[in-house]
């Protein structure tokens, strides 16, 4: 085995790096609720530090610890609504044919790495729940052996890569609508539509050149030899199919058994799609998270015929959303401990971390250090939406001071806030339950491509940042 990884070519070297950090991470990387019970009390021992009192910290951590509610269990409707469809007989044939394509395991880890990114560009909760069905589906082959660790690991790559350079970016469809923005920010930035942030050529090249970036690290960082770890080396079971449904043996079980209620129900919801495509913009709708759930539950129900062929994929689907419930209400708190926890002379800690990093910024180094403030804050407060909201009155009005374009100032956002995700474990519990494996097992690899990107963002950011021209905000008229 020695002589095998030790054989000089760079790709076997670059592999070496991903067994080694995925060893690492094996033996003592904790599970991800650890990681979030140690976020909780690091983040209350700064907030103490700061010179908040303990009654402050502990009031702000119980009275944030539900503020995730609707987000927690969206992202558990996530989960249920992609296993439901993913599982139905029309879309477990597409991503079985799919699962064919890749001629080799190096092949294959770069192929849903890059189908992974490529649908996150669209929508991420999809991706999440494709990536990971499509990774089981490659597992299931025969006739490939391949590292089912690094597999999960390209399958997260949408989300540690390019989520929030897509249509589905929080920050940016905040940005995009005046009703969402907070009057405060309302005030400094105006309105930022899409063409000034998403569909900027800066931002469409920097995501290509991410996607390019990612595939290449999946293809040559996965194991090859004795060092593969298929999904049977760590007792996973593959299989996805529901049971089938037992025969109808009453009469009160004909509506279980028919096809007319998911029609009925599908219909409907085709109406309300239609009627909100009609009076809203396409990507409002498409970016509406309630709105992209209500579809899904319904095109699984339809997808699957019956009643009783739902339900019973949703049975199997509901254990996989286990580690969401009990632990975002964990990064609820430790998002409120951070930002909520005044301290001596009425400033938080998120505060005073914005306030030196931006203060050291300053012509084509402030790209470079709202980007770094962006990763170092995502690693305790990984919520996109969530955390833009607080960082952005300050880093958008430092931008306007500093006299960098706002729309890009918004796309620095993006792209740093996904390198978080490649070493904070938040994000990837729904990959983790449709894998049914464990943080620990994909950190390694996912650890890798965050070495490479981190510079290369950061490159990215201060170079395609001086192709821009400070713009004005228009600001709305004042009442």
């Amino acid at each position: 085995m020695t002589s095998m990884i030790e054989e000089g070519s760079s790709e076997k070297g670059l592999a070496r790096v991903a067994q080694s950090l995925a060893r690492w991470t094996e033996k003592w990387f904790p599970d991800a609720y650890v990681v979030a019970l140690a976020g909780v009390v690091l983040v209350a021992v700064a907030a103490l530090a700061n010179g908040s009192s303990p009654r402050t910290v502990v009031t702000v951590f119980g009275d944030g610890f539900w503020d995730l509610t609707a987000f927690t269990l969206q992202m558990a409707m996530v989960v249920l609504t992609g296993y439901v469809i993913a599982t139905s007989p029309p879309v477990a044939r597409l991503i079985d044919r799919l699962a064919t394509v890749p001629r080799s395991a190096s092949s294959a880890v770069s192929f849903v790495a890059f189908l992974s990114m490529s649908i996150s560009f669209l929508n991420w909760g999809l991706s999440l729940v494709f990536g990971g069905l499509l990774a089981r589906a490659i597992a299931r082959r025969t006739d490939l052996r391949v590292d089912y660790r690094a597999l999960g690991a390209a399958a997260f790559m949408g989300l540690g890569a390019v989520w929030a350079l897509g249509i589905s970016s929080s920050a940016a469809q905040l940005q995009a609508t005046a009703s969402s923005l907070p009057a405060a920010l309302l005030k400094i930035t105006g309105v930022l539509d899409f063409g000034t942030t998403i569909f900027t050529w800066q931002s469409l090249l920097m995501c290509a050149i991410i996607m390019a970036l990612t595939v290449v690290i999946a293809h040559f960082s996965a194991p090859k030899d004795a060092a593969v770890k298929t999904a049977q080396d760590l007792d996973v079971d593959l299989d996805d199919q529901p049971a089938e449904a037992a025969p109808r043996s009453r009469p009160g079980e004909w509506l279980e058994y028919s096809r007319i209620l998911p029609i009925l129900a599908g219909l409907m919801t085709l109406g309300w799609l239609i009627s909100q495509l009609a009076a809203k913009p396409v990507l409002t709708v498409a970016s509406n998270l309630n709105g992209y759930l209500l579809v899904f539950l319904m095109l699984g129900l339809v997808l699957h015929g019956t009643p009783r062929k739902f339900l019973q994929a949703v049975s199997l689907a509901v254990p996989a959303t286990a580690g969401i419930l009990v632990q975002f209400p964990l990064y609820a708190a430790m998002a409120a401990i951070l930002t909520k926890a005044k301290g001596v002379g009425g400033h938080t800690v998120s505060e005073h971390l914005a306030e030196f990093f931006t203060s050291i910024g300053g012509g084509g180094a402030f790209a470079v250090v709202i980007a770094l403030y962006t990763v170092v804050l995502g690693v305790f407060v990984p919520s996109g939406g969530g955390k833009w909201l607080v960082e952005a009155p300050y880093v958008m009005q430092a931008s306007t001071d500093v006299q960098m374009n706002l729309g890009w100032t918004v796309q620095i956002y993006n792209v740093a806030e996904a390198l978080p995700n490649l070493i904070n474990p938040f994000f990837m519990l729904p990959l983790l339950a449709v894998l049914r494996l464990r943080a620990r097992d994909l950190v390694g690899f996912t650890f890798l491509q965050f070495l490479f990107h981190l510079p290369v963002v950061l490159l990215l950011v201060w170079l395609l940042g001086m192709t821009f021209d400070y713009v004005p905000p228009i600001l709305p008229a004042a009442p």
